[in-house]
C-alpha cells in the first residue's frame, strides 16, 4: 500500500489500517465491546420501583426539564433507572469540580504544572474520589426522592440498596471510560456521552419521518427547513471548532558549542471557542434549576414569575440565556488559557511575538486577542444554542425537542476528537512500517 508519509492519513489509508493493522483493530474492538456493555447496563433495571409510573412521569413533564435535561446524557438511564442510570456524569461533573479547584488552590496547580506525570496521575486520583463522593450525593437525592413515589416497599431499606446499586453501576462506567482510553482508542468519558446522545437519534428520526409521511404540507417543509439547519450548524461546529489564530513567535538566535542556531519562526494557536460546550452546559443547568424548583415550591408568586420570564419561548430567556453563555465562555476561557503563564513560558524558551515587547506587554497583547476571540466564539455559541430552538417552534417540529445545541456540539466535538485519535494511530503504524524496513 501506498502512503504519503510526510501527509496526514488519507480517509483510505485510515479505513484499511482500521481493517488490517492487529493493533489499531483490536482497539477499536475492545472499544466497541465496552460501549455495547455500558448500553446494556443501562437496561438492567434497579429493585424495587415502579418504572412505568416514572417513565410515565418524564414524558409528561411532571418532573421538570433538569431531570430530562440529565437523561439526554445517559441516554435515557434516568427514564429507565437501570444500574447505570447516572452513567459517566458523576465522573464529569468531578472533573469540572477538579478544573475550577485547580485554578483556586495553589497547591493543586502545583501538582498539574510543576509534578509532570506523577502529579497528573495524583490530581486523576482525587477526581475519582470526588466523583465517588458525587455519586453517593446524586444517588441518595434520587433515592430519597422515588421513595415515596414511586419505591413499592419504602423504607431506609430501599434507599440504601438503590444508593449502593446506583453508585456501583456509575464506578463501573467510569472503569470502562478508563479503560477506553487507556485500551481503545482514547477519549472514554466523552465517547461514553457521544454513544448515550446517539442513542437517542433513532427514536427521534422515527417521530420525524412519521411526522413527514402525515401529508401536511406545512409539516413537511419544516421537517426539510429544521435538517437543514441542522446540517448548516454541523458544519459551521466543524469550522469554529477547528478554527485558531495563530499568532506568530520567534526564537531568539543562541549558540551552542561552536555552532550558530539562527531564528525560528513559529506560531501560538489560540482557539476560537475555548470553552467549548461547557458554557452551554453551565448556562442551561443555571436557566433549567428554577424551572425545576417550580415542582416543590408552592408558592404562587415564584411560580408566575419563573412560568412567564423564564419560560424557554420568552424573550427574556432568550436574553438571560445569552448573557449566560457570553459569561461563562469568558469564566471558562480564564480557566483554560492564562495569558501570564503563556508570557512567562515564552521568555523562558527565548521567544517572543514580533513587534511585543517580552513580559507585560505580551500577557496584554495575548489577553486582548483572547478576548476578542472568546467574544467572538461567545457568539457563536449562542447562535447554536438559540437557532435550533426557534427553528422547531417556527416549523411546528418537536421531534427533537431536547437534542439541541448542547448536543450537537458534543457530537462535533467528540468526532472530530476520535478521528484525530485514529489518526494518530494510523501515523504511528505507518512509522511502525519505516522502521522495520
Amino acid at each position: 500500500m501506498v502512503v504519503s508519509r510526510g501527509k496526514t492519513p488519507s480517509a483510505q489509508e485510515t479505513f484499511m489500517q482500521m481493517a488490517q493493522a492487529a493493533g489499531l483493530r483490536s482497539r477499536l474492538l475492545v472499544t466497541l465491546g465496552l460501549l455495547v456493555l455500558v448500553r446494556l447496563g443501562i437496561f438492567i433495571p434497579v429493585p424495587g420501583i415502579d418504572r412505568a409510573a416514572f417513565a410515565e412521569s418524564i414524558q409528561s413533564g411532571s418532573l421538570g426539564g433538569f431531570v430530562g435535561f440529565l437523561d439526554i446524557f445517559v441516554g435515557g438511564g434516568l427514564s429507565a433507572l437501570g444500574i447505570f442510570a447516572l452513567g459517566i456524569l458523576p465522573f464529569i461533573n468531578a472533573s469540572i469540580i477538579m478544573q475550577l479547584l485547580t485554578a483556586a488552590i495553589p497547591a493543586l496547580e502545583d501538582l498539574q504544572k510543576n509534578e509532570g506525570e506523577a502529579g497528573r496521575r495524583k490530581i486523576s486520583q482525587i477526581t475519582r474520589y470526588v466523583a465517588l463522593g458525587w455519586a453517593i450525593l446524586q444517588s441518595t437525592l434520587l433515592s430519597s426522592f422515588l421513595l415515596y413515589q414511586f419505591a413499592r416497599v419504602p423504607g431506609i431499606p430501599f434507599v440504601v440498596e438503590t444508593v449502593i446499586a446506583l453508585t456501583a453501576g456509575s464506578m463501573f462506567v467510569m472503569w470502562v471510560g478508563e479503560l477506553i482510553t487507556e485500551r481503545g482508542i482514547g477519549n472514554g468519558a466523552s465517547l461514553l456521552i457521544f454513544l448515550n446522545i446517539v442513542s437517542t437519534l433513532p427514536r427521534s428520526l422515527g417521530q420525524t419521518i412519521e411526522l413527514a409521511q402525515s401529508g401536511d404540507r406545512n409539516l413537511v417543509g419544516g421537517v426539510i427547513i429544521l435538517m437543514l439547519v441542522f446540517l448548516a450548524m454541523i458544519v459551521g461546529i466543524v469550522f469554529v471548532q477547528e478554527g485558531t489564530r495563530r499568532i506568530p513567535i520567534i526564537s531568539a538566535r543562541r549558540q551552542v558549542g561552536r555552532k550558530m542556531y539562527i531564528e525560528q519562526s513559529n506560531y501560538l494557536p489560540l482557539r476560537l471557542n475555548q470553552g467549548g460546550v461547557m458554557p452551554i452546559i453551565f448556562a442551561s443547568a443555571v436557566l433549567v434549576l428554577p424551572i425545576s424548583l417550580t415542582q416543590y415550591i408552592n408558592n404562587p408568586t415564584f411560580n408566575q414569575i419563573v412560568n412567564t420570564y423564564l419560560n424557554p419561548t420568552s424573550l427574556v430567556y432568550v436574553g438571560l440565556y445569552l448573557l449566560m453563555i457570553l459569561f461563562f465562555s469568558y469564566f471558562y476561557a480564564s480557566l483554560v488559557v492564562n495569558p501570564e503563564d503563556m508570557s512567562r513560558n515564552l521568555k523562558k524558551m527565548g521567544a517572543s511575538i514580533p513587534g511585543i515587547r517580552p513580559g507585560k506587554a505580551t500577557t496584554e497583547y495575548i489577553s486582548r486577542i483572547l478576548n476578542r476571540l472568546t467574544f467572538l466564539g461567545a457568539i457563536f455559541l449562542g447562535l447554536v444554542a438559540v437557532v435550533p430552538s426557534a427553528v422547531e417552534g417556527l416549523t411546528r417540529v418537536q421531534t427533537f425537542r431536547g437534542f439541541g445545541a448542547t448536543s450537537l456540539l458534543i457530537l462535533v466535538g467528540v468526532a472530530i476528537d476520535t478521528a484525530k485519535q485514529i489518526q494518530t494511530y494510523v501515523i504511528s503504524q505507518r512509522y511502525e512500517g519505516m522502521v522495520k524496513q
